[in-house]
Order: C-alpha cells, then sequence, then structure tokens
C-alpha cells in the first residue's frame, strides 16, 4: 500500500510540473509572452483579445451604473468618458512607447525605482493587478450565471444556485487550462465581433425606443432638475458620482500587455519597433472610442426604458441590464442569443485574465528569486489561482454588484500607477509642460481611486491579502534560493582568459579583496596576511577577485570578468554583481570549468554579530561573505572532489 501510494503521489507532482499539451506562449492573453514572427497578427485583431476583457463589461457595467448613480449614470458616464478619452488613452499611448515589449506600467515604475523600494512597489503592484484579474474571473463567472439564471427559458428552475454555477465555470475554466489552451486570438475574434454587434442591434433598437417616445427624454431631465438643480450643480455630482463607473476603464493595462502579438513593420527590430508601437496606439484608441459610444448610449437607454427597481438585487436587470432590453424589445428568441454571446465572452475574459495571471507572476517574481519552483510550472498555479477565485465567489457569493468595488480599485490602481509613470518618465526626459499634463490627469486618477477605496473597501482588503501573500512567499523564497549560483553566464574577457591559462600551469588562487582601494600597499598587505595563515606557493599563482555590488535587489545576472595589471605586478580579476559570496563562488568554478584545475578560493572571516551579517548578505549582497561563499560552492558542486577549495582565515 505504501509503495503504491507514493507512486501515484509521484505521478500526480509528475503531472502537475509537466506542461500542458501547448507550450507556455501559447497562452494568448493578457500578458503573454512575445509569440515567433509568423504568429503576430493585425492590430485590430489584437484589439478583439484585449476586447474580451474590455468590451465584456458591457455585461454589467450599465447595470452596475444605474445602481452606482441612479438617474445621474449618463451624466456621470460622459464624465467616465472624457476621463478614458483626455486621461486614461493619452497616458497608454505613451506607455506604449516606453515598454514596446508588453511589459506595462508595472515595469515602468521598476526603471524609475531602483533597489529595493522598486522591488517591493513592484510586488505591491502585482498584488493590485492580481486582484484585477482574479475578480475578473469571478465578476465574469459570475455575471454569466445571472444571464443564464435569468434566460425565461430557464426562469426560476436556477434560483439559489447562483454560486454553485458560478464555481461550476470557474472550475470549468481551471479543467481547461490544465488540459492546455491553444490560440485564442481566432477565438476572441469571432466573440468580440459577434458580441458587439448583438450589442449596436439591442443599443439601436433602444435608442429608436426612446426616439419614438420624447417623453421620457423629458421625465428624465425633469427628475434630474427636480433632484439635482441647475446643470452645473448635475454635473458637480456626477463628477463626484463617477468614480463608482470606473471598472469602465478596464483594458488599458491589457492593451499595451498584448503589444507582443502585434505584426509590426518589416524594418521593425526588437529595439525599434515602431511599427508595433504604431498598431498598438491604433488598438487603444479604437478600442477606447468603441468603448466610449457603447458606455454613453447603453447607460442613456437603460436609464431611461428600465425602472429603476429592476436593478436593485433580485431585479430582472440586476447585472443583465442591455440583455433585459433585449428581450423586452426583441423577443426572447433573439435575447437568447444575446445571453449565449455574452455568457460566451463573459466566461472568455475569466480565460484571458487566467492566462494573463499565469505569464505576470512568473515574469516578476523568479527574476526577483521571489518564488518557489513549482511557480514556473502551470498547472499548480492554475490549481492555486481557481482555489482562491473560489474563495472570492463564496465571499461575495456570486453577487456582481458586491464584486464591483474590488474590480474598480484594481483597474484603478494601475491606471494611476500609470500615469504616475509617465509623469516621472516625462518630467526626466525634460518635456515640463506635458509632465505636468499628466500630473494633472494622475491626480485626477488619485482622487477617484482614492473615492473608491472609501466608498468600497473590499478591493483593498483583497489587494492586502494578495500583497501580503506575495511578500510573504517572496521573502522565504528569497532566503532559501540566497545560496543558488544566481549567476546565468560566466564571460572572460582576453586579460582575464590569460591570467587564469597562465595560473593553470601550476596552479590557480583566488584572493578575495574589497575594490574600495587599489593602493599597492593594500595587496602587498592581503599577500603577508594571508601567508602567515596558509602556504600561497608561487606568487605568479595569486589572482586577486574584487567584487564591486550594483543593485542587490537583482537576483541573477551575467557575470562579466575583467583583467587588470595593477602597479606592475598585480594581477586582479574585477566584476560586478549584486551578491559578492555568489559571484566568488561563480568565479571559482567557472575557473575550474575554463581550465580543468581546481582553484583555491582565500577569504577573511567577517567580523561582528553573524545575524546582523546574515542580514546584510539576504538585503545588500555582503555581509557573511566566507561562509556563504563556501555554501553557494557547496550547494553548485556535490562533487566534492571537483568543489573548488575555499581557505578562510
Amino acid at each position: 500500500m505504501t509503495t503504491a501510494t507514493s507512486l501515484n503521489a509521484h505521478r500526480l507532482r509528475a503531472w502537475l510540473l509537466r506542461a500542458p499539451e501547448e507550450p507556455r506562449n501559447q497562452y494568448q492573453a493578457a500578458h503573454a509572452v512575445s509569440p515567433p514572427d509568423e504568429r503576430r497578427h493585425p492590430w485590430w485583431q489584437v484589439m478583439c483579445l484585449t476586447g474580451v476583457d474590455y468590451f465584456s463589461t458591457l455585461g454589467y457595467q450599465p447595470g452596475i451604473a444605474a445602481l452606482a448613480a441612479g438617474l445621474l449614470s449618463p451624466v456621470a458616464t460622459v464624465v467616465l468618458v472624457l476621463v478614458t478619452l483626455f486621461g486614461a488613452l493619452p497616458v497608454y499611448r505613451r506607455v506604449a512607447v516606453e515598454s514596446p515589449h508588453g511589459q506595462g506600467s508595472i515595469a515602468m515604475l521598476e526603471r524609475l525605482l531602483s533597489f529595493w523600494k522598486g522591488k517591493l512597489f513592484v510586488l505591491a503592484l502585482l498584488g493590485f493587478a492580481l486582484t484585477d484579474f482574479l475578480i475578473t474571473m469571478t465578476l465574469s463567472a459570475a455575471d454569466a450565471t445571472a444571464h443564464i439564471v435569468e434566460n425565461p427559458h430557464v426562469a426560476g428552475a436556477l434560483d439559489g444556485h447562483q454560486v454553485a454555477i458560478t464555481l461550476g465555470m470557474l472550475g470549468l475554466l481551471a479543467g481547461v487550462f490544465l488540459r492546455g489552451f491553444g490560440e485564442a486570438i481566432g477565438v476572441a475574434v469571432a466573440l468580440v465581433v459577434a458580441y458587439l454587434a448583438l450589442n449596436l442591434i439591442v443599443v439601436s433598437v433602444a435608442l429608436w425606443q426612446v426616439s419614438t417616445n420624447p417623453a421620457l427624454v423629458t421625465d428624465w431631465t425633469r427628475a434630474l432638475s427636480t433632484s439635482h438643480g441647475s446643470l452645473a450643480g448635475t454635473i458637480a455630482v456626477a463628477v463626484l458620482v463617477f468614480p463608482k463607473l470606473a471598472l469602465g476603464l478596464s483594458g488599458f493595462e491589457t492593451g499595451v500587455a498584448v503589444m507582443p502579438h502585434i505584426r509590426g513593420d518589416a524594418a521593425d527590430s526588437e529595439e525599434r519597433p515602431d511599427g508595433r508601437i504604431r498598431g498598438t496606439r491604433r488598438l487603444l484608441t479604437s478600442a477606447a472610442a468603441i468603448m466610449s459610444f457603447f458606455l454613453i448610449s447603453s447607460s442613456f437607454v437603460t436609464t431611461l426604458l428600465i425602472p429603476q427597481r429592476q436593478f436593485e438585487a433580485n431585479g430582472e436587470a440586476n447585472g443583465r441590464a442591455l440583455a433585459y432590453l433585449a428581450h423586452e424589445y426583441l423577443g426572447n428568441g433573439f435575447g437568447t442569443v444575446y445571453d449565449f454571446s455574452t455568457v460566451s465572452i463573459l466566461w472568455f475574459a475569466g480565460a484571458s485574465a487566467l492566462a494573463g495571471m499565469l505569464n505576470l507572476i512568473p515574469r516578476y517574481l523568479p527574476r526577483y528569486g521571489m518564488a518557489p519552483e513549482w511557480s514556473a510550472a502551470v498547472r499548480p498555479l492554475v490549481l492555486l489561482l481557481t482555489a482562491v477565485a473560489f474563495l472570492v465567489t463564496w465571499f461575495f457569493k456570486a453577487d456582481v454588484n458586491a464584486q464591483g468595488g474590488a474590480y474598480a480599485t484594481g483597474v484603478l490602481v494601475l491606471i494611476t500607477s500609470a500615469a504616475v509613470a509617465v509623469t516621472l518618465s516625462t518630467w526626466r526626459a525634460g518635456r515640463t509642460r506635458r509632465a505636468l499634463l499628466f500630473a494633472v490627469v494622475s491626480a485626477v486618477f488619485v482622487y477617484t481611486t482614492f473615492d473608491n477605496v472609501v466608498e468600497r473597501p473590499d478591493g483593498v482588503r483583497i489587494a492586502a491579502l494578495f500583497i501580503t501573500a506575495i511578500l510573504s512567499i517572496s521573502f522565504y523564497s528569497r532566503v532559501s534560493r540566497s545560496t543558488e549560483l544566481r549567476v546565468t553566464d560566466v564571460a572572460f574577457d582576453a586579460a582575464a582568459d590569460t591570467f587564469l591559462r597562465d595560473c593553470a600551469r601550476r596552479s590557480i588562487r583566488l584572493v578575495a579583496k574589497e575594490p574600495d582601494t587599489a593602493e599597492r600597499t593594500e595587496y602587498r598587505q592581503k599577500i603577508a596576511l594571508l601567508e602567515s595563515d596558509h602556504e600561497l606557493g608561487d606568487a605568479r599563482d595569486i589572482l586577486f577577485a574584487e567584487v564591486t555590488l550594483v543593485d542587490p535587489s537583482d537576483f541573477a545576472s551575467r557575470l562579466e570578468v575583467r583583467g587588470e595589471v595593477l602597479h606592475g605586478q598585480f594581477r586582479v580579476l574585477r566584476m560586478t554583481s549584486a551578491s559578492v559570496p555568489n559571484a566568488l563562488a561563480a568565479l571559482a568554478l567557472a575557473a575550474r570549468d575554463r581550465t580543468g584545475v581546481i582553484p583555491h578560493l582565500y577569504l577573511e572571516w567577517t567580523e561582528g554579530d553573524p545575524i546582523a551579517n546574515y542580514l546584510r548578505f539576504l538585503l545588500f549582497g555582503e555581509g557573511e561573505v566566507s561562509r556563504m561563499t563556501r555554501e553557494v560552492v557547496r550547494r553548485s558542486e556535490p562533487d566534492r572532489l571537483r568543489r573548488p577549495h575555499v581557505h578562510v582565515s
């Protein structure tokens, strides 16, 4: 029994860690890695990939807007559209220029903020990004459930089972990803074209109904005047209310994330992909224009044609305002087709969000050394994210309106961070006037975010849980992986290679020295100190190894070794690295592999509190150099007979 259980556990582990049928880069969705050139597409097709996230919000946005703003919904939506076209759109058109490989605004801030503060800020933004994507999954599945449950053909039969249906849709989504998910752009194009066409029909018919019944507009404007007074007062209140509608801004971050899928010009290079940037800016502008039209028209017709009570909980328009109009004015046959299209695009929006997380998490955390080994595998991440989605669905009871605040928080934080990143970048480029304009846009988004957080704090709570989990896992992973070699490659210049090959004829003796000074007496004193404890042999075999620390928050990098002769007699190997012990260990192992001679590495004991020194090693790449160098060597080379000799005095 024990053997069988062990065998089954081994098979389960192998299945979890094995990649699905398709390679990872076939998860074609937000934040996906760059596909091969032959798999890139025209910008309008890639816009549909963004559209499964962006345009699908029409399934629930008008209902949430009417519930949040009431009669003010159309006016507040106009404010939202103005912020979209004159705020978010210019920001992300600039982001497209500065991150043409799909890194997005998070990568811009990573470049602008150095060292640990940049890494920690990125980890915090990842918490909000995961909130955005995860709530996209759960909110979309919940709204798809609402369209199923409220369909007249099944009305009443599925009441009370919304949570179970939503969980089933999320489980189906996870099953598809566990099996393997293929090309998505073709599916996205079909879904978006059909969905927008059906929405255009519904909105056109609804506008016709309004135009043939002018009393609807008269009654609405009279009610606005009674409630809010003058036009100026109405606009002022709408400005205060519009943050509640902010989930209508959801498509911009994914718009730049899908840039690698856009086919550019023949003259494009990875360094200057001008055609891809131009296509992305067309994508962003077109998507914003299309969505602006549907946001304004849908909020207008739903506010005028649907009684307010139908937007409330258990109302027929709750979470499905346009579907309500489709059934009301075009019949249940057309309405069912509309429901099927809506359910399909909402489900696919969840697939895009899950794929986004599967590509976003490995993009940053492993590079920071802040992810366990299993995070590189798709299936464990799918199971973990699906489990979290189940918990969120259960917590919100599959309620579309209840999740709107959390969704808007994730979206707004990302857009605000993008606006701040563009402002800082433009300011540093010396474009003061443009930077001031972007600063105004940033202030608008800061206000919108703050208002949304105060009004609906659920998003911050969920993001805080994600941030706490990310920081905890990241710290544990960074500590547990700190003794990895952390060097992707070692490159010797001609002088360094000559030094090694000359010493290899006798023995290679690497003497670690701090690079703070290059005085002749420093090198002589170093040799004298070591000779008092060790037999160094021929002075011609001594190579000084000096490591200059660069950003210690980096995890792995290429180690370039430069050889120099100082004062006519001392041969020095100079390197830059994020960690002194890891660089010295990598140097010794590379010298062995290059020459076939096992080198000797000479270090000094570190003075002071060992705990404080270990923390200095973790945070700043120095401190407990001797112990940690030996541990890195031991872990990297399990064969003691091939392990470089480490001497400490």
